[in-house]
């Protein structure tokens, strides 16, 4: 049984569609990739997942429990993380992890204890006794994660963990979400940051205007946006005269001359690479090209294929739609 599933799930306000059949299903330990562009739905599905909105239609479960009927077996069972996060004024760290955990009825002994265990996971140790407020952004998105680790629970739906923060905050908040991943944790992403997701997570979700494009491992992701083959051929000397040859070969649908740094044209001979873009299906013989350079004389310095990543993937499977 999936942890996570949605069958046909619909969520409407008036008559905006914010998410149309939405199907999705996420096993036990996995860690998802939730991506598309801003109003593409994505908070809409957490918040339908962490019971705090009603779907128009369809249905929502978590670990075979049904979302809008089985609220209260569901909660104990998830831990929501908004993109911001709402605080108690003059509270400090230890007393908003322990007022949460008395909310989830855990007491005495046994309540300080796991207040401290979750704040050693989350490298909050040392901030213990600042106040809640005075926390920067990164810090709070961390103690937002101790919050919802108090009672133990098997999913964890996080909207944008990383949104605002620094490059370092980001790489603690990567870390934290690694060993979470690491204890079992089914992990619901959504994030704009993808080369982070695409480290993090074994399966995404694509989904632009209310309805899911794709839904599959990274692997298949990246397949499934690759379009023919780019290669970048580099030559000693006759970049133009090398770019004209490849640019007759069979199959070769575009040749462009990119200089060292990525920007079109411009540099010397010397520092200019080709991109050579061949057709789909006929990038098979990519392979060849190194041969027809050096039999025409050319000497190669660089022959790599153009690697599809999922920011790649991303631009190319989506329309760039919003609500």
């Amino acid at each position: 049984m999936p942890m996570i599933e949605t069958i046909n799930l619909t969520k409407r306000y008036g008559d905006l569609v914010a998410l149309n059949n939405l199907n999705l299903t996420i096993e036990e330990g996995d860690c998802f990739g939730f991506i598309g562009p801003n109003g593409a739905g994505k908070t809409t599905t957490i918040k339908i997942l962490a019971t705090l909105l009603k779907p128009s239609s369809g249905q929502a479960q978590i670990d075979g429990l049904t979302v809008g009927y089985q609220n209260r077996m569901i909660r104990p069972r998830i831990g929501y993380v908004p993109d911001f996060m709402g605080a108690y004024e003059d509270m400090v760290v230890t007393e908003y992890l322990e007022f949460f955990a008395a909310a989830y009825g855990i007491h005495g002994k046994q309540r300080r204890q796991v207040v401290r265990d979750v704040l050693e996971l989350t490298d909050l140790t040392y901030k213990a006794t600042a106040e809640v407020n005075g926390l920067s952004r990164g810090m709070q998105q961390r103690l937002s994660v101790a919050r919802v680790l108090l009672h133990d629970p098997k999913v964890l739906l996080m909207d944008e963990p990383a949104s605002g923060l620094d490059p370092r905050a980001r790489i603690e908040i990567r870390e934290l979400l690694k060993e979470l991943k690491r204890m079992g944790k089914t992990i619901l992403i959504s994030s704009h940051i993808l080369h982070e997701l695409s480290e993090l997570c074994n399966v995404v979700g694509i989904i632009e205007k209310g309805q899911l494009l794709f839904n599959g491992s990274v692997d298949d992701v990246l397949k499934r946006a690759r379009v023919g083959h780019t290669v970048h051929v580099s030559v000693a000397e006759g970049t133009e005269k090398a770019a004209e040859l490849l640019g007759k070969f069979p199959g070769v649908k575009r040749v462009n001359l990119v200089d060292g740094d990525g920007t079109f044209s411009g540099g010397t001979a010397s520092t200019r690479v080709i991109h050579v873009a061949f057709d789909e299906g006929g990038g098979a013989s990519f392979t060849d090209l190194p041969n027809l350079l050096i039999n025409n004389g050319f000497r190669i310095t660089q022959f790599t294929e153009e690697a599809v990543n999922l920011e790649t993937a991303f631009m190319r499977l989506t329309k760039g739609l919003v609500q």
